[in-house]
């Protein structure tokens, strides 16, 4: 019987595995062609001592539950590149800073960081507009949307070509569930994992996207 508190996705992309780990609510790690991506590490959701350590972290915003610095510094190596949004670098002083629709090449995939921001009025000082970032990953043609902590503005939904979207379920903070069920049926990812829901129940988000047959829902624990 396994003792790995953690769910696992493996991703065939032109027969090279691509191992998503959940580590819970935004925390994910990316296995890849021996380098490993760590994506908002946070040390409540996960014990970064039994992890391996990154050759890339990505962060997404400054809140406390994606911007960890014991973990960043537990994760780091020597060559472990730091990739942030422009606030973030100004508070740690450090990192790479990508400001929305800037893109990198990494050598194994490529990174673009996309708006992530709240529409609807009286939210708007949660994530403002301009601030904060998602990511939408290319690992050799496969494109994955880390939708980071935003409604679904249309800069989003017009994003296309996206294999595999995490988008975020816990209003006031984020999206509802019908948000997220709109976003999907405009980004039309073949997969599509609900992250970052809180005390969102994910199976509303089951049921209001049953009849997409070409979405398929996958639900891991992370709340």
């Amino acid at each position: 019987m396994s003792n790995d508190p953690y769910e696992h996705d493996v991703f065939d992309v032109n027969g090279s595995p691509l191992r998503l780990t959940a580590l819970g609510h935004s925390t994910l790690m990316w296995e890849w062609k021996g380098q490993v991506l760590h994506l908002d590490p946070w040390t409540a959701k996960a014990d970064y001592t039994k992890l391996p350590r990154a050759d890339f972290i990505l962060v997404t915003h400054e809140h406390p539950d994606h911007l960890d610095k014991n973990a960043i510094q537990m994760l780091k190596k020597t060559q472990t590149r730091l990739l942030v949004n422009p606030a973030v670098r100004a508070i740690l002083g450090e990192g790479e800073a990508l400001a929305n629709h800037d893109r990198l090449d990494l050598g194994t995939f490529q990174v673009e960081a996309v708006p992530a921001y709240n529409i609807t009025p009286g939210r708007e000082m949660f994530h403002p507009k301009g601030r904060d970032n998602g990511y939408l990953l290319t690992f050799d043609g496969l494109r994955v949307l880390i939708a980071g902590d935003t409604e679904d503005h249309e800069e989003l939904r017009s994003l296309r070509s996206v294999d595999i979207a995490f988008l975020p379920m816990n209003q006031p903070y984020t999206m509802t569930p019908e948000q997220v069920a709109s976003a999907a049926r405009a980004l039309r990812p073949k997969i599509l994992f609900p992250y970052h829901f809180g005390e969102t129940d994910p199976q509303k988000l089951v049921l209001l996207l049953e009849k997409e047959k070409s979405i398929e829902v996958r639900v891991r624990r992370l709340a």
